[in-house]
């Protein structure tokens, strides 16, 4: 993507990892990124060519997901139309496509049928991106051709029946056995598990407190079987298994990465991934847009199409409010990548329980609005409502990573507030095991400031017309320093087990990382189209930074004033029972 140069470090800048400490680095996400000419051309026919192949097929789709299972045909099709290519590189057969270019890909496949995007995107976002970030070049010649004809597809083995989001707890072990490591273990919910020929691999292996290796593992290896395929509530045409492994003896020149460091390798395949999903979730709210839109002029009530009332009206305006927020915040942390910014994890996880939570939103407004219709099998919207409600357990749930993006933030600002500093010394190394990479971070202008709130605090580049939505989106930066240090103050210690008050700090964080990609998305439309042109984006932003700044103050205000020990008290209560016990019988 094009972007105009700037003096930002591109290793150690964190635009929310800065915000919290009070700075806001407008440079890094002014201006907001482009798609090249380059990648527009090869986005028009990867757009066009599926369209042609898959348009239209609302009733094959219909019957793929009773069937739960995608026919050997349709797998095919995908080979040919080179949808296991996308991110690898030209030369060996690939699209070559950066983060961007695959994010869009994922959003136009998620339009047609969400068991053919994941049956792609967990090819590419997971199954095979280790090999893209750490593999060597002989990794690289000898598995990318097959990788991008489709003669091998990958899956990504880290799921296990104790080891979900703890992904550190894996009991799956690989034991050095001369030039080879002997894998035994099970992996569980492994998406393109039976169909899969290239497993990226994840087992503990020797070394202090037991530390995690990956590994390229492939189907015609002794020792590798799988289960039968799941039967699930959606995406139920995707193949989802178990692998399990039975003295598997791998060659040493298996491993991706360095040995004990596959905790690193798996956390930034996670962060890396993250586009795809975003991306997928946006072409489905796009389709749910049509859907519904068509729908409810068709639909008639009480003399008038129900296109008319203001409660249909509502329903479908949120729905473009988060639409158009999430393919924002998607496509800049997209841009990010592309641009060499290696910090972004925090950044990545917050576009993916957006987009995620967007997109369930939408799906259920859609159903709302379809009525009757929507509740019937022979429409869509059922299955878009099944094949969506995953995107907020896999690849992290939605739960976890809101304490990741909290306390890595915390960890921050905890090194800056001297009257902690020592006792919450170490109790960062490692608060969430299960996602996102914890990586160090040099805070920018701490020298030139005497507090955590005394930082670069205000927006300088944003567009005149923008002023209003500035200072709230400044408001929110200033009640955001100062939560996190009262919220530290507050607990000390005892922070990594104050989800209440780490999930508060995480959603003033989503919010205000994504009014930045609002802003300045919103910013570049004008300066390019002029502001007539971009009045309907205006309108987005107004409604949003709205929404953004009542959430935010009544998370602020939650600090100190809450009801959260006594919800604590209920649920201990039902635990403790078992049951609901007020029945009025």
């Amino acid at each position: 993507m094009d972007k105009i140069p700037n003096q930002i470090d591109k290793v150690t800048s964190s635009f929310m990892r800065s915000l919290c400490m009070g700075n806001i680095e407008e440079e890094i996400i002014l201006p907001y990124p482009q798609i090249s000419e380059t990648d527009r051309e090869l986005l028009k026919g990867v757009i066009d060519s599926l369209s042609a192949a898959f348009k239209g097929r609302g009733d094959e789709s219909r019957k793929w997901d009773r069937a739960g299972e995608l026919p050997t045909e349709v797998l095919k099709e995908m080979r040919e139309l080179g949808l296991f290519s996308l991110i690898i590189p030209e030369e060996f057969g690939g699209m070559g496509m950066n983060s961007t270019a695959y994010s869009r890909t994922l959003q136009e496949l998620a339009k047609y049928d969400a068991s053919i995007a994941i049956t792609a995107g967990a090819h590419s976002s997971i199954g095979m991106r280790a090999l893209l970030l750490f593999g060597t070049d002989e990794q690289k010649a000898k598995y990318y051709p097959k990788l991008a004809s489709g003669e091998m597809i990958a899956a990504f083995c880290l799921t296990e029946p104790g080891a979900g989001s703890d992904a550190a707890a894996i009991k799956t072990k690989a034991v050095r056995d001369g030039d080879s490591w002997i894998l035994n273990g099970q992996k569980l919910w492994i998406t393109n598990g039976g169909i899969a020929d290239f497993y990226t691999v994840f087992a503990k292996t020797e070394g202090e407190s037991g530390q995690m290796t990956a590994f390229i593992v492939t189907k015609d290896m002794a020792g590798i079987s799988t289960g039968p395929h799941e039967d699930k509530m959606g995406l139920r045409a995707s193949n989802t298994t178990t692998v399990m492994f039975d003295n598997v003896r791998i060659p040493q020149a298996n491993v991706i990465g360095e040995p004990g460091k596959g905790f690193k390798v798996a956390m930034n395949v996670l962060n890396s991934g993250r586009t795809g999903l975003g991306g997928g979730s946006t072409g489905a709210m796009k389709t749910l847009i049509e859907l519904t839109a068509k729908q409810c002029k068709e639909r008639q009530q009480f003399g008038k199409s129900i296109a008319d009332y203001g409660l249909i009206k509502q329903k479908l305006g949120h729905m473009i409010v988060d639409c158009y927020a999430t393919e924002s915040v998607v496509n800049l942390v997209a841009g990010l990548i592309d641009q060499g910014y290696k910090d972004y994890g925090v950044e990545a996880a917050i576009s993916k329980v957006f987009a995620s939570e967007c997109l369930w939103r939408t799906a259920d407004e859609a159903l709302q609005a379809a009525g009757g219709n929507g509740y019937m099998c022979e429409y869509p919207y059922e299955r878009i409502v099944r094949d969506c409600r995953i995107n907020r357990i896999f690849e992290g749930t939605n739960d976890i990573l809101r304490l990741y993006i909290a306390l890595t933030a915390m960890n921050d600002v905890g090194k800056e507030l001297s009257a902690l500093s020592k006792s919450l010394e170490g109790i960062f190394n490692d608060p969430i095991k299960g996602f996102g990479v914890m990586s160090d971070y040099a805070i920018k202008r701490v020298k030139q400031t005497t507090g955590v709130k005394t930082g670069k605090g205000t927006f300088t580049q944003l567009h005149p017309l923008l002023a209003t939505h500035a200072a709230i989106f400044e408001e929110a930066t200033r009640d955001l320093s100062v939560a996190a240090d009262r919220i530290l103050r507050k607990h000390g210690k005892n922070i990594i087990g104050k989800q209440f008050a780490t999930k508060r700090l995480a959603d003033i964080m989503i919010d205000l990382f994504v009014l930045s990609a609002v802003l300045s998305r919103v910013d570049a439309s004008i300066r390019k189209n002029g502001e007539k042109a971009a009045e309907k984006e205006i309108e987005i932003l107004q409604v949003f930074s709205g929404q953004v700044r009542r959430r935010t103050k009544s998370n602020f205000n939650k600090i100190d004033n809450n009801d959260d020990e006594l919800i604590k008290s209920l649920a201990d209560h039902a635990f403790e029972n078992e049951k609901y016990i007020w029945d009025t019988v």
